[in-house]
């Protein structure tokens, strides 16, 4: 056989020995704003771009897209001194934009005095979405926190006040009356219990292992305690207006640490 062949071949064969090394599943779209569920051997070691991940028992890990991410998403696995990449493209989404003039500069801008309330308030808020606990619990489905709600707000969304725009809609709103049971969606540990903070009033926190954090806003009264173990579907409080609220409603949010992402993507909202 011709010794140039040979390399070829040769070349060829140490490409695809180096393709597919795990098996590698993922559940979620790779669209912005997605949860993704990852499976892969329970002695690997995963990195979702630069960041180490941690895999369960089971062999499951969990990251997030970033509401504005444009770059495609690097996955390595590891193990045994060999690795996998695994490239993903992240698919655009068109979001909600609004327009709003005219409005009293006091519903644009918060006061200054309340400046130094925020900021330890986002400290703490924070804080609770950092924690990397080895909780399980993210690989579980989640349900709905409100039966029959109405949903009136939805993630992406931006509003543009006076010519100013403002962050974008991080959550999902759901109207309901005051005092409606608002439900875990999933089990999970209180790492944050407020009752009265500036947005977003009364707020709770749940860790679900792995970075992956609920939070639920503007609630009238919360039944949990930061520490406490709630299992899905529990009845956690209830719907209120409380902090930068125009009406009954619940809004929540769902987090990979830092990055914040679409709860539709967890949720049967239909």
């Amino acid at each position: 056989m011709d010794s140039k062949i040979i390399k070829i071949f040769l070349f060829l064969l140490i490409i695809f020995s180096n393709q597919n090394l795990f098996a590698v599943e993922f559940i979620g779209k790779f669209n912005q704003g997605s949860f993704i569920l990852g499976k892969t051997n329970p002695k690997a070691k995963v990195k979702i771009d630069n960041k180490d991940v941690m895999v369960t028992n089971e062999g499951y890990f969990a990251f997030g897209i970033g509401r504005d991410r444009k770059n495609d998403i690097t996955i390595r696995i590891i193990k045994d001194k060999k690795k996998e990449i695994i490239i993903k493209k992240v698919f655009k989404r068109k979001y909600k934009i609004q327009r709003i003039d005219g409005l009293p500069e006091k519903k644009v801008t918060p006061p200054k005095e309340v400046y130094e309330r925020i900021k330890r308030e986002n400290k703490l808020i924070g804080e609770a979405r950092s924690i990397e606990s080895d909780l399980t619990f993210f690989t579980k489905k989640f349900i709905n926190p409100l039966d029959k709600a109405i949903v009136t707000g939805v993630y992406g969304s931006q509003r543009i006040l006076n010519g100013k725009p403002k962050w974008p809609h991080y959550g999902i709103d759901f109207a309901a009356k005051e005092g409606t049971n608002i439900k875990a969606m999933l089990d999970g540990t209180a790492t944050m219990v407020e009752p009265d903070l500036f947005y977003t009033g009364g707020t709770l926190i749940f860790d679900h292992g792995h970075g992956i954090s609920t939070l639920y806003m503007h609630m009238k009264d919360i039944y949990v305690k930061k520490g406490q173990k709630v299992k899905q579907g529990e009845v956690i409080g209830t719907v209120g207006s409380t902090g930068r609220s125009t009406g009954p409603h619940l809004d929540i949010r769902l987090n990979w640490f830092d990055v914040r992402l679409d709860p539709s993507t967890v949720l049967d909202l239909n």
